[in-house]
């Protein structure tokens, strides 16, 4: 699994792309395609047409990493092809990494603090 820094954006290309690409012309994908920062720390996520793939970037300071994962059986879940991107918790991340329906995680939710009566 990956660690991801609490409060991180991770943003998730719905269009597949064409995976012989590397970590330079996703990034230029990110920034021309999706306006996207890739150097800002944010965590991209690109799927392949067959969907049994997964190739996601980030920047970490120092250099972009990329790491790329292919499912041994069945294919990962995801939203509709349309243009664009979409965000995804932490935990819908996880889920979807996992290869497990990340629809059907929800995120926990915050406890709201008690009021001080004034």
């Amino acid at each position: 699994m990956i660690a991801l820094p609490a409060g991180v954006r991770i943003l998730l290309a719905t269009k597949p792309v064409d995976f012989r690409r590397g970590a330079h012309a996703l990034a230029a994908l990110a920034a021309a395609d999706l306006g996207t920062d890739p150097f800002s720390g944010v965590v991209l996520v690109f799927r392949s047409k067959r969907s049994d793939r997964v190739k996601i970037l980030t920047w970490d300071d120092s250099g972009l990493v990329l790491i790329w994962k292919q499912l041994e059986g069945g294919a990962f879940r995801w939203p509709p092809v349309t243009d664009g991107v979409m965000r995804l918790s932490a935990v819908e991340f996880a889920a979807l990494f996992s290869g497990i329906d990340w629809r059907r995680v929800q995120a926990t939710r915050e406890i709201p603090k008690p009021s001080v009566p004034a």
